[in-house]
């Protein structure tokens, strides 16, 4: 029996990292660099995310310097200079990035829930349902507030 070869995606018995399944699986539609190529997002009828949701991301944040699109967690990451701040959610709504200071007051926000991975509720991510980001004037202050966040973080 081969090796078993620890890599980015745990173990992966007896192939190397590169031909793992979901290693492979994980980088389809993806650019050499890791971030998501726009057309191949924009044109997959496969997406679980909410595609004019995402159009509307890319609006508001069309002037901001050092984004990058990536899918993640199901859904359509928005990074800014490498750290994630919002994204189209692949289970519907928006996920925020937030100072985990500020949680407590933002959740008490219509629409909005703590994001949950695994059972575990993350500190300084925040779910804002569907509902909530319905009209611009609902998504720009999310929008506004995640990427104000992730430019206070050390780049990437």
């Amino acid at each position: 029996m081969g090796r078993a070869a620890r890599g980015r995606f745990g173990f992966c018995p007896r192939v190397k990292e590169e031909r793992c399944s979901r290693y492979r699986s994980s980088r389809r539609g993806a650019a050499p660099s890791g971030e998501a190529s726009p057309s191949l997002v924009e044109d997959d009828p496969g997406v679980a995310y909410d595609q004019d949701l995402a159009n509307r991301i890319r609006e508001l944040i069309a002037a901001e310097p050092d984004v990058v699109e990536q899918r993640m967690f199901g859904g359509l990451a928005f990074l800014v200079s490498g750290n994630m701040s919002v994204a189209a959610s692949g289970q519907g709504g928006l996920m925020v990035r937030v100072d985990s200071g500020d949680s407590d007051e933002l959740l008490a926000k219509p629409h909005t829930q703590p994001f949950v991975m695994r059972g575990r509720a993350m500190q300084g991510w925040l779910r804002v349902d569907a509902e909530g980001v319905r009209t611009k004037r609902q998504l720009e202050p999310w929008v506004r507030r995640g990427v104000a966040y992730a430019r206070s973080l050390p780049s990437k």
